[in-house]
């Protein structure tokens, strides 16, 4: 029996040896982070849920498919977001994907959303909240490969590297899809509220090099 502390490839072989214990070590080690990754695709807590459960069935089921070329993480991540834009995708066909309840409703109780105590007067919320519906709606609208690189840039964090492992391509890629997915953010967020919000996604970044590379046609998304 493999030792709770064991790495990921040494789970992986046991859990090819079928010690469904091992499996169990990884779902518990990977779990809260498949989460978090389905969460800042779909936001929506039971949609992600879903994402969790059947990304894990996927990984028992097709784990003698990984070959070890890429770390388990990064193998475990490219399912988890072929499944939500799956999900978002077919979602797209009957309704509209549906915000969490804290960040839609003023009145309903919800004590999920809990405003920081430093955003100020009622005024300075109602905005809040209407920039981050409107940075929703806009994810929306953008490309399945746009909408990758904004959730794992700057909901999820990952620096280049580790977006272009995942996505399998140059970190050159990324940057220019990273680049066109922000302008056309800014189309949207100026279209929706009239004007472009500072911050990831919005207006004002730290983050300046990715706007920094030009976009040679071989570089374009």
């Amino acid at each position: 029996m493999v030792p709770p502390e064991a790495d990921d490839q040494a789970l992986v072989e046991a859990c090819r040896q079928g010690d469904r214990q091992a499996f169990r070590l990884l779902t518990q080690r990977y779990q809260r982070k498949v989460y978090s990754i389905a969460y800042g695709f779909l936001r929506n807590p039971e949609d992600a849920l879903d994402v969790v459960q059947e990304s894990f069935i996927k990984v028992h089921r097709y784990l003698h498919n990984f070959e070890g070329n890429s770390s388990f993480y990064t193998w475990l991540y490219r399912i988890v977001t072929n499944l939500c834009i799956d999900h978002i995708r077919k979602n797209r066909r009957h309704k509209e994907l549906e915000f969490d309840d804290g960040l839609r409703h003023d009145d309903d109780g919800d004590t999920a959303f809990v405003p920081p105590s430093g955003l100020g007067d009622p005024a300075s919320l109602v905005q809040r909240r209407e920039i981050l519906e409107a940075v929703q709606d806009g994810l929306q609208h953008l490309s399945d490969k746009h909408r990758a690189v904004i959730v794992m840039r700057e909901l999820q964090g990952m620096s280049y590297e580790e977006m272009a492992r995942t996505m399998g391509c140059s970190k050159g890629t990324i940057m220019s899809r990273l680049f066109h997915a922000r302008r056309n953010m800014q189309r949207l967020l100026t279209e929706r509220l009239g004007y472009v919000p500072s911050g990831p996604t919005g207006g004002a970044d730290e983050d300046s090099d990715a706007e920094r590379v030009p976009a040679p046609q071989a570089m374009l998304p």
